[in-house]
């Protein structure tokens, strides 16, 4: 039960109900002086320290040591007494045991402070918030290199207000920095202040673009996929819905859904704009078409392995119906392929661009606009291996630690927990 204190002796355990107290002292052996380091056993005085330890069946442990001060053997050395230490189980200044901090850190590392505090209660060890905190910035953060290919992102620290960047080795996914916003000449310095980087992972974002410029002018930049996927879409998105007017028609007809056959079989023998018209019950719904354009764009979007025969239908109808469209289906389908990494998706890039240039399709035209601004970025991005995808999941992660206080965490203490994680 108390094996952790195997650097003491036992004098006595008592039960004092709603805690157990353990009294010890210090062995008889020579310690040597943190001065001049002559070993010494010569027994100037006593004092006494009472630390916690880890709790037993859910009770707090209390540890009264009695502690020697000892005399130092050397005349010639300035520290005439010194108190023994017990280095692995009791730091200097400490009331907690070392395995007691060490379970403590644990915790507030993963809850930090009034979560932590809650459990710890529970556990036997009860701490308030701020010292919760406070043990939770005492954790040192780990030391980590300056990574050859690093991964840049930002997230916001208030909405729409202010932002903070976060950096991470895109090889082995490790947190390295946060920085407590995303200026370009903040990331700018700390690129020369950690030389090392050859390869940088980031956004579209024009001041990240121009702090790598600036600090590593020979680095290769690469861009987000993912990224540069979600741009496109936005700019599908708003061709779906420029020429609603031209596929309306066909989508509404549509929406009898492939039963117009079975109700034929049945023995009806009318129009399918009557049987329509009689469904809808003179409702005025000329106005609308029947397939919302964020539907098409989401059906125009999706793999096609995930869509359904009935989906594949209606696309195909939709899309042919307009020839707007039907280019535009077929810029999706393209640039879909180029999402996936091979050292030749340069040049079909370039192919690619040429083709949409020719479609009638502004909002494509202006998406191009902005690949060209950031054109070598998504040319290494289509045809290399790095990515960006773990700097995401770091920043999924870190609106986790972000929720768990409540925003009340000021940003030292948000960088310590996300270095931590």
């Amino acid at each position: 039960m108390f094996s952790g204190l195997s650097g003491l002796v036992i004098d006595d355990v008592t039960d004092d109900g709603e805690l157990i107290r353990v009294r010890a002292r210090s062995r008889k052996v020579p310690v040597p002086c943190p001065v001049c380091a002559v070993e010494s056993a010569h027994v100037h005085g006593w004092c006494e320290r009472t630390v916690a330890d880890v709790p037993v069946d859910g009770r707090p442990v209390v540890l009264d040591v009695r502690v020697r001060r000892l005399a130092c053997r050397d005349w010639r050395c300035p520290r005439r007494t010194f108190r023994e230490q017990f280095p692995g189980l009791l730091e200097r200044y400490q009331r907690r045991t070392v395995r007691l901090t060490a379970q403590v850190g644990a915790v507030v590392r993963e809850l930090a402070g009034r979560a932590g505090a809650r459990l710890l209660a529970v556990l036997g060890a009860p701490i308030s918030r701020h010292t919760a905190l406070r043990a939770l910035l005492r954790i040192p953060l780990p030391v980590v290199a300056t990574p050859r290919v690093l991964g840049v992102d930002d997230f916001c620290l208030r909405r729409s207000r202010t932002y903070a960047t976060i950096l991470i080795d895109a090889e082995t996914r490790r947190r390295v920095d946060v920085l407590p916003d995303r200026r370009s000449d903040t990331l700018a310095a700390w690129l020369r202040e950690h030389p090392g980087v050859q390869v940088v992972c980031r956004d579209g974002a024009a001041g990240y673009a121009d702090a790598v410029h600036q600090a590593l002018p020979d680095a290769l930049q690469v861009g987000d996929r993912w990224h540069i996927w979600h741009n496109f879409a936005q700019a599908a998105g708003k061709e779906v819905a420029v020429h609603s007017g031209c596929w309306a028609g066909a989508s509404r007809l549509r929406r009898l859904d492939g039963g117009m056959r079975e109700i034929r079989e049945r023995g009806y023998t009318g129009s399918q704009s009557l049987l329509y018209r009689y469904i809808t019950q003179g409702r005025v719904e000329d106005d609308r078409p029947g397939l919302s354009p964020r539907r098409l764009a989401r059906l125009l979007l999706a793999r096609p392995d995930n869509l359904k025969p009935d989906q594949h239908e209606l696309l195909a109808k939709t899309t042919g119906a307009c020839p707007e469209m039907s280019s535009l289906a077929a810029l999706v389908r393209a640039f879909a392929r180029l999402l996936a990494p091979a050292a030749d998706n340069g040049d079909r890039l370039h192919e690619w661009i040429s083709a949409a240039e020719k479609a009638n399709l502004s909002h494509v035209h202006s998406f191009i606009r902005g690949l060209r601004l950031d054109l070598d970025a998504v040319h290494a991005a289509l045809t290399s291996e790095y990515h960006n995808g773990g700097t995401e999941g770091v920043n999924t992660k870190t609106k986790m630690i972000k929720r768990q206080m409540y925003g009340r965490a000021g940003f030292p203490l948000l960088r310590h927990r996300i270095l931590l994680g």
